[in-house]
């Protein structure tokens, strides 16, 4: 296939609702640290500790980084794989770490339980709700009609990166939530949970890659800044929502895996010593 026309990065552009969003989430953060944690933890105890500091720090900067120039003008104008790359950001890399930040009284006091929000959040953080919920939004977001539409509709675009950002809370929960309340899932079943959310973007993932026509019309007549016709771009686009979900999901499925192996372990040693005590008891040794 011919190389396409090669797209110039676009001049820059303020994106005052991005910066907006942002300041409102690291102002809305900071205050709660100052003004609820003393109220929500013993005296000498931290609000938070500088790991959840630091996950909450990077989770706003790769929310920023997705959203703002020049990520966003060039998934928006040109460039479906660097859309791809942004979808991954909004979903599997900010949510994530945004959510490792949030110590367990914080996000109990934002969901309020045993207000109607917290059920509905717990019931949808369970294994099979949040598997549905991942599977709609990756048809729903990858479905050619309407990513057309969103990307000549700045309403209807805005409107789909909250729902890909605002579900990702719910699908990572059951991994990484900090309440008792709304529990993680047993490490089995975590595993399990992860390897599923791996499998669903196989299939978009295979018509992009494999495809032999463009889906999305808006690219299709575009130049990008890698230089590659629309067809190339779309195959790379694939390429990336497998290969790059598949690292950041199985790094977690490992890092579940190796806690898993380290607690069993140490959970064998006070046993081993009881019975091996017990044993020299029974033979009076």
């Amino acid at each position: 296939m011919l190389l396409g026309a090669i797209a110039r990065i676009p001049a820059w552009t303020a994106y005052p609702d991005v910066w907006l969003i942002t300041a409102a989430f690291a102002a809305g953060y900071a205050i709660a640290i100052v003004r609820l944690g003393p109220r929500f933890t013993v005296p000498g105890q931290r609000a938070v500790s500088p790991l959840q500091l630091t996950s909450f720090c990077l989770g706003l900067l790769a929310m920023e980084v997705a959203a703002d120039w020049p990520v966003h003008p060039i998934a928006e104008q040109s460039t479906y794989s660097v859309h791809m790359v942004q979808h991954l950001v909004l979903s599997m890399v900010s949510p994530p770490l945004l959510l490792l930040g949030i110590p367990a009284w914080l996000l109990r006091w934002i969901l309020g339980p045993p207000s109607r929000r917290f059920r509905v959040v717990r019931r949808l953080a369970r294994f099979l709700p949040a598997l549905v919920i991942f599977n709609i939004v990756i048809v729903l977001t990858h479905w050619p009609a309407l990513v057309d539409a969103s990307l000549q509709n700045g309403g209807l675009h805005f409107l789909l990166h909250s729902m890909i950002f605002v579900t990702s809370f719910i699908v990572w929960l059951p991994v990484l939530s900090p309440l008792p309340e709304i529990p993680r899932l047993a490490p089995p079943s975590r595993l399990a949970y992860l390897f599923l959310q791996s499998i669903v973007p196989t299939l978009p993932a295979s018509f992009l890659t494999f495809g032999t026509s463009e889906l999305y019309h808006f690219y299709a007549h575009k130049a990008n800044i890698w230089g590659l016709t629309p067809l190339q771009d779309q195959q790379i686009a694939g390429l990336i929502m497998k290969i790059g979900a598949g690292i950041l999901l199985w790094g977690v499925m490992a890092v579940t895996f190796f806690r898993w192996a380290a607690d069993e372990e140490r959970a064998q040693h006070p046993r081993a010593r009881r019975e091996f005590e017990r044993e020299l008891e029974r033979t009076g040794l």
